[in-house]
């Protein structure tokens, strides 16, 4: 994992944001929270932005620096030692309000990068 340039730990980043839009675009909060799987999948995939953006070197994350990457890499802490504390409404405010910007950095980060 470590061998991984940045440019494919911010696809990372941009895929699982893509990809829990495209799983929560029609969901309600109700319906989020009462869904094991969708939250789960959530829970997952936030995770693995956690771990991609661990990976992403300082400089880059100097670019962006309204993205919030020390919380990010402390949800990450937080959902794998403290999962079952998990309030579901911290995960739909992640979802609803936090992805679309760090989307946006991940974007212009890998206009600086090359593609390798």
């Amino acid at each position: 994992m470590a061998g991984h340039s940045p440019h494919i730990w911010l696809l990372d980043i941009r895929g699982e944001i893509a990809g829990m839009r495209d799983l929560t675009k029609d969901a309600t909060f109700e319906t989020f929270a009462g869904s094991r799987a969708m939250t789960r999948a959530v829970q997952h995939a936030l995770l693995i932005i956690a771990e991609a953006a661990k990976h992403v070197p300082s400089e880059l994350k100097a670019l962006e620096s309204s993205v919030p990457w020390r919380q990010i890499h402390g949800l990450g802490n937080m959902l794998r030692d403290e999962y079952r504390r998990i309030d579901p409404v911290v995960l739909w405010s992640v979802v609803t309000e936090h992805l679309a910007p760090l989307d946006t950095a991940a974007a212009a980060l890998l206009d600086r990068v090359p593609d390798e």
